[in-house]
């Protein structure tokens, strides 16, 4: 269901008229200059006490307005997941083919976008519509305005005894623009090296009234964005990022993820061809169909007799977005000492993105079970009658879908947020109340999967509606009405509802040596509710390769927390805060939180914490069935992590259904963290923080593994068993559950170091380093405990983006006179091609040598400038270059989230970026 024109119109009224209420009043009103008393609190995230100083026990990265300006990217969502505290699990918008296609995440610690709480002016939004992976609920970044944006602060360790579920790894809480006056409008082009990937955006912020004298302020925010869709065909200047044959790089034919339809294990196995391939049942044989020069200008070298050609030429880099995005908040002081305010966003977005054509076989699961395409009774076969088939009698058949087009999918999205609330001061509290209602609604079309029970009736019954479907180079025989019967257009819709009601008084309790105790207490009620209807047809399992995901809940729950800040001595702060959270027929959740930040010097600062944590079961978890993909090494194929006799380098990185049903008796996920650095400031320049943090997870909500599922013979395999070895056929799906299963300890050290330079005449120049270094990343699963921190692990985490050890960036900015400078180097440090650090490697050469050299991801560094020039005070222009020196992405030959290199470097694939634009300031 479509967002409803009326409650937009509806919630923009009362958005409005909490801010200009100030107009019908302003009148009688008496002048507001006389106020004794200021509304404005400084409160730092993480805490709900107001405070003057910024820097507290914990750590917090803020990002401004002017750090967002001079990076050049065109959404918050790209800031913030170049991030070094930001990692696996993280969901970035060229990820379109995955279950949350069209959205975009930010995964603190690599612990999973659902363990990073993200707010908005320090309150929630309704979750993405679509879990990741079919699990994970998570809060879409794509809906943040980003010219409203004031600052970001980046809390970087656990906050659940202040805000509750979800913040395990830390907040990120986005402030918008607040009494701002007058209006600015803004102007952007962007286009790649290549002359593709345009991007547009415009936008208007306007504001009125100043809340300190006029008693009342209106912000207005509207922003248009305009994203083309790159092709992976178009890069193929950049050697391996426009194609998916990496032989000419030394991998074998197999061993190319992305290169299809060869011939393997003496004739046993075939690839999905455009020619197709089929298996004669008297020798178990593949032989391809003739035709392979008319679809293929790669070499065959490798492809067995098989017909082998480039999938990669369907799919795309980055997808095509078309995104509106309104903000409106309004504020009046109702007296000196009331203010009323009420916030309204609308995000509406599409977004379309395409991959390589579907094959007729395979595995993929259903509530029902697994359904096995590829072998034995439900195998796909071509009919003997079939004009195509060679062998005149069924025949399993190998072919991937050319001629019905690349499969593709729309993602419409409506997201809403509308928050009244009231704040203030009687007596000696200040208070502030609020309700929030949130929500999005999705729609997502699918186009180009293929339909189990139709693609047989096609291939085996001369009878069907359009006769039989004729494959590869007879494909223009067909009636063009047989690609609507076996490729139907697929729906699912999704909704997710947020409404929340929330309190809390703070107050000064009495002096102590260092300053004034600060109190406060607070309380929330909570209901959230999501549903996801399953796509077309996957409820039955036929739709070939789609994963089946689907889950309907709500949940309750009330909370209460208290919180104390206490300035003991003159150079000594201690903290202390404690949150209960009731869910309705569930859990009860008690998190603390203490603090200390102890001062020797005026310019040295040491300070720790430690907090409790924990993420609720959503109702993905407890009441939802998913069935995708992952990819594994079999054990049985490959032993050691080399092909035994019979069997390939596929059995070795192989792509696996993996069927998981729902578990109503989860219990919650629960944290403990704890974070102990120094900041050290010598002077009013120069900065210096570094933090050790360290997270340990315990009663993680997880799928069942592949692994513990291969162990527990919960597999499907196909019928080409190994010479000699019973039920050793190709791998093909994997069944579990969630379960509580395993603990997860991550531990590193961040270092900020800030320096700035007054030049003079020569203008201001200033230098910001900020560095991860992740010193462990180990899972405990029963007596086993693996290791990730420098591998290409976890691959459970969203996309298989690796956990390198080192992150770093580095920002110059220098401010001369009417001109802007601004530089950014991006480092993405190196990590094995293992699953874990006791794992052999994951991939290998052509002559069975370990890929890539040394079995390693090289680090990849790349260079962004920026410049700005000012007319007037009123009027600037600027241009963005990302990617300065055109570096191309390393290849990583495993991950599944990007073709051929890792989505952390997708600047590497796009290449070398251009924007320019222009603000204009009315006076």
């Amino acid at each position: 269901m479509r967002f409803k024109t009326t409650r937009l119109r509806d919630a923009i009224v009362l958005t409005l008229f909490a801010g200009t209420a100030g107009f019908a009043l302003a009148a009688n009103a008496q002048d507001s200059s006389s106020s004794s008393k200021t509304l404005e609190k400084v409160v730092v995230t993480g805490s709900s006490i107001p405070r003057t100083d910024l820097e507290t026990a914990s750590p917090v990265q803020v990002i401004t307005a002017k750090d967002l300006q001079a990076s050049g990217l065109p959404t918050v969502a790209d800031y913030l997941q170049r991030l070094t505290s930001d990692g696996a699990g993280s969901i970035p918008s060229t990820f379109g083919n995955g279950f949350a296609s069209g959205a975009t995440g930010v995964s603190l610690r690599g612990l999973g976008a659902g363990s990073t709480l993200v707010l908005l002016n320090g309150r929630r939004m309704a979750s993405f519509g679509l879990a990741d992976d079919g699990q994970k609920v998570f809060t879409d970044l794509s809906t943040i305005p980003m010219e409203a944006v004031e600052r970001i602060e980046v809390l970087k360790d656990g906050a659940s005894a202040i805000y509750g579920s979800d913040a395990i790894a830390g907040v990120v809480n986005i402030i918008l623009k607040s009494n701002f006056q007058g209006a600015t409008a803004k102007v952007s082009a962007g286009v790649s090296g290549n002359g593709d990937g345009n991007l547009y955006k415009a936008s208007l912020t306007a504001g009125m009234g100043d809340i300190n004298k006029d008693r009342y302020n209106i912000l207005f925010n509207l922003e248009g964005m305009k994203e083309d869709s790159i092709r992976v065909s178009d890069r193929t200047d950049r050697k391996w990022i426009g194609t998916g044959d990496l032989r000419p790089w030394g991998y074998s034919t197999t061993g190319s993820q992305f290169l299809g339809g060869a011939i393997t294990g003496g004739g046993a196995v075939a690839g999905s061809s455009p020619t197709g391939a089929l298996r004669d049942p008297a020798t178990g044989i593949y032989q391809s169909l003739p035709g392979c020069g008319q679809f293929s200008g790669i070499s065959q070298a490798g492809g067995g007799g098989g017909c082998v050609w480039d999938t990669a030429k369907f799919a795309l880099i980055t997808p095509n977005v078309r995104s509106i995005n309104l903000f409106v908040r309004g504020t009046y002081n109702i007296s000196d000492n009331t203010q009323l305010y009420s916030e309204f966003g609308y995000n509406d977005k599409d977004s379309k993105f395409q991959t390589t054509p579907s094959g007729v076989s395979g595995a993929w699961g259903y509530p029902g079970g697994a359904i096995n395409a590829s072998s034995g009774a439900g195998a796909t076969v071509m009919g003997a009658g079939d004009p195509d088939n060679i062998l005149g009698q069924n025949a399993r058949l190998r072919y991937s879908a050319w001629d019905v087009g690349p499969r593709r999918i729309e993602t419409k999205n409506d997201f809403y947020r509308f928050l009244v609330g009231v704040k203030g001061t009687y007596g000696e509290w200040d208070y502030d109340a609020a309700y929030l209602h949130s929500g999005t609604d999705l729609s997502s079309t699918r186009w180009g999967y293929l339909r189990y029970s139709t693609v047989h009736d096609a291939l085996t019954n001369p009878n069907s509606p359009y006769g039989y479907w004729r494959i590869g180079e007879n494909s223009y025989l067909n009636n063009p009405g047989i690609y609507g019967y076996i490729s139907p257009t697929l729906n699912a819709d999704a909704s997710s509802v947020l409404d929340s009601i929330d309190a809390k008084v703070t107050r000064s309790l009495f002096e102590l040596p260092g300053g004034a105790l600060g109190l406060a207490l607070g309380t929330e009620y909570r209901r959230s509710a999501v549903e996801l209807t399953p796509v077309t047809y996957t409820q039955q399992g036929d739709i070939i390769g789609l994963g089946y995901s689907a889950y309907k809940g709500s949940q309750s729950v009330a909370a209460g927390y208290a919180e104390l800040d206490a300035p003991v001595l003159s150079n000594l702060e201690l903290s202390a805060a404690g949150r209960v959270d009731s869910y309705k027929g569930g859990s009860t959740a008690v998190t603390p939180k203490f603090g200390i930040k102890y001062s020797p010097t005026s310019w040295l600062a040491l300070r720790g914490t430690f907090a409790g944590g924990f993420r609720a079961p959503n109702p993905a978890e407890s009441g939802g069935t998913a069935a995708g993909y992952t990819n594994v090494s079999d054990p049985v194929r490959c032993p050691n992590g080399l092909p035994a006799a019979g069997a390939s380098a596929t059995d070795c990185n192989i792509t696996i259904a993996n069927i998981t049903g729902p578990n109503a008796h989860l219990k919650p996920e629960r944290s403990r963290s704890y974070t102990g650095g120094f900041v050290l400031a010598p002077n009013a320049n120069t900065s210096l923080t570094v933090d050790y943090w360290r997270i340990r997870r315990t009663d993680e909500i997880n799928q069942s593994t592949a692994a513990s599922a291969i162990a527990a013979g919960r597999v499907l395999r196909a019928d080409n068993n190994l010479a000699g070895i019973a039920n050793s056929g190709t791998l093909l799906a994997a069944e579990g559950t969630y379960i509580n299963s395993s603990a997860t300890s991550v531990r590193g050290i961040d270092m900020d170091f800030t320096q700035r330079f007054d030049l003079g005449n020569a203008g201001k120049l200033n230098f910001d380093l900020n560095a991860t270094r992740l010193i462990s990343y180990a899972r405990q699963d029963g007596g086993t405990t693996v290791q990730y921190a420098g591998t290409h692990g976890n691959c459970d985490s969203t996309n298989c983006i690796g956990t390198p050890r080192y992150r770093g960036q580095l920002n110059a900015d220098w401010d001369i006179k009417n001109f802007s400078f601004s530089g950014t180097v991006n480092y993405r440090g190196s990590f094995k091609n293992v699953v874990d650090a006791d794992a052999p490697c994951k991939n290998h050469f052509a002559d069975n040598s370990e890929a890539p050299a040394h079995c390693r991801i090289p680090a990849f560094t790349t260079v962004d400038l920026s410049a700005r020039y000012r007319f007037a005070s009123n009027f600037e222009v600027f241009g963005t270059i990302q990617n300065v020196f055109d570096k191309i992405a390393p290849i990583d030959p495993q991950t599944y989230g990007a073709l051929n290199y890792n989505p952390l470097d997708y600047s590497g694939a796009i290449g070398r970026y251009f924007t320019v634009g222009a603000k204009y300031t009315f006076l």
